[in-house]
């Protein structure tokens, strides 16, 4: 058994590990990074690459239906096996980027294999026993399985799977109705698949409802069957035929079952207990600072038990690094965290939700409104379905939901201004080119100043006055 000693010891190669590796070891720490699976994580190879790679190919059929702009639609030709070719070659292209060939070159230590705890400052992987100041635990999370009866009897796939399948599913099941769930539900039905989608509570649950209806609207428009408030009492059949029974007793019958109930963190490998950190049903047990309860111990990402997204993970790799490598305070906040459902429409949302903030605020809340079809980009390109909101308490945005065409891209601002502590003024001084949909943060901006500045009778005052003082 082989011995080393380094400074930093990342146990996975995913997102967080990685950002967290590079920056490390270009600043002057000793790293060793442990992977016992496929570098790039989820992400990667399973998750928000493979998706939108996906759902580009679903895009790109929808486009051609329909007739609109002068120009008639035809019914695409589908070729499930090319687009999940698309899918491959676009984690193939990105690969390299988070090789180990390229963190090797780097200098970071790769050791590929799964690692272990065997004490509280010792990890076993492969041949190696590794001795670190600080250890990360950059593990990730894995899709959930929920216990319904008969599922260990039938064929499902999870989003781990499900970027495997050749044969487009004549029937797709999906057992929930999140972000994952929705997203393959209407990459699917313009793939040319029949999709059923089953929620036990609410579809989208997560998000402002107002929103959220945007998104369901459009997905049942495109045939894409939702039912909310049933969950999955049981299932049963076989390969190309399997039903599920509803709370109801009605059974949903399809061709191929999509589990996409939530993720859990992937711990199991670990041996938390002999390293002295502890957990909770969420992941690793950690503080703001995003350490456990072993000192030399963190968690980043969703094995610290929070949001689960990859650009959190990447942000958490940058809380710690000032810690370990600087010595300096690091927290870690979720405030000004934003999240994307990459539907079309999409839907997102940073901080605090309509309900949410009235529940906090009260009467103290403004909630700045602005529809997508009054703006003239929008109107040109027919995606006038959608609206931005901006909760607003002070002056100062203390959350905003987009819902519409490209919500992931016009949340940024509000991202921003959140995260720094910026006033609406911020957003409001903003020049945005004519005609973008950037607009539309504009706007919402201007309707949170509209009602000071014309329903005001003391404005109305001053201007009367100065007209009349002013040659």
């Amino acid at each position: 058994m082989k011995r080393i000693k380094t400074d930093l010891c990342i146990i996975g190669g995913g997102s967080g590990g990685l950002s967290l590796a590079a920056g490390a070891v270009q600043m002057g720490a000793d790293v060793v990074l442990v992977e016992g699976h496929k570098m790039g994580g989820d992400c990667l190879n399973y998750g928000c690459v493979p998706s939108k790679a996906l759902l580009a190919a679903g895009a790109k059929a929808q486009a051609m239906r329909g007739d609109a702009f002068g120009v008639a639609g035809v019914e695409p030709k589908v070729d499930y096996a090319a687009a999940k070719d698309h899918v491959r070659a676009t984690i193939a292209t990105i690969e390299p980027h988070d090789s180990v060939e390229r963190f090797e070159g780097l200098g970071v230590k790769v050791i590929q294999a799964y690692g272990t705890f065997i004490s509280e400052t010792e990890l076993e992987a492969g041949d190696t026993v590794i001795t670190a100041r600080r250890f990360v635990i950059s593990t990730g999370s894995t899709p959930f399985v929920p216990p319904i009866p008969g599922l260990d009897t039938v064929p499902f796939e999870t989003n781990e799977t499900l970027f495997d399948l050749r044969e487009a599913p004549e029937h797709l099941i999906i057992i929930g109705g999140g972000p994952i769930g929705l997203e393959m539900a209407q990459a699917h039905v313009r793939l040319g698949s029949k999709v059923t989608v089953i929620e036990a509570a609410k579809a989208l649950g997560r998000d402002d409802s107002e929103l959220a209806a945007v998104v369901l609207d459009k997905l049942r428009a495109e045939g894409v069957e939702i039912i909310e408030g049933q969950g999955a009492q049981s299932v049963s059949g076989a390969p190309g035929d399997i039903t599920v029974e509803l709370a109801d007793g009605r059974n949903v019958q399809g061709s191929n079952l999509l589990v996409a109930v939530g993720r859990k963190p992937a711990l199991e490998k670990l041996n938390l207990k002999a390293a002295g950190v502890e957990t909770t049903r969420a992941g690793v047990k950690v503080g703001a600072d995003l350490r456990s309860s072993n000192k030399r111990i963190y968690a980043i990402g969703d094995a610290a038990g929070g949001m689960q997204f990859t650009h959190v993970a990447g942000y958490h790799a940058g809380v710690v690094i000032r810690s370990i490598l600087m010595g300096l305070p690091g927290k870690a906040r979720e405030d000004h965290i934003p999240r994307t459902t990459y539907t079309d429409p999409e839907i997102a949302q940073i901080g605090l939700t309509e309900a949410e903030a009235r529940a906090t605020y009260g009467d103290k809340l403004t909630v700045a409104r602005f529809d997508y079809a009054g703006n003239d980009r929008a109107i040109a390109t027919g995606k006038t379905a959608g609206l931005i909101k901006v909760m607003v308490v002070k002056g100062k945005p203390v959350g905003a939901g987009i819902a519409g065409a490209q919500a992931g891209e016009l949340i940024a601002p509000w991202a921003m201004a959140i995260a720094n502590g910026l006033k609406m003024t911020a957003v409001a001084n903003m020049v945005a080119p004519y005609p973008t949909l950037q607009e539309l943060n504009k706007r919402a901006a201007g309707a949170y100043f509209s009602p000071k500045l014309f329903e005001n009778p003391w404005v109305k005052r001053v201007v009367r006055t100065v007209q009349k003082l002013i040659p």
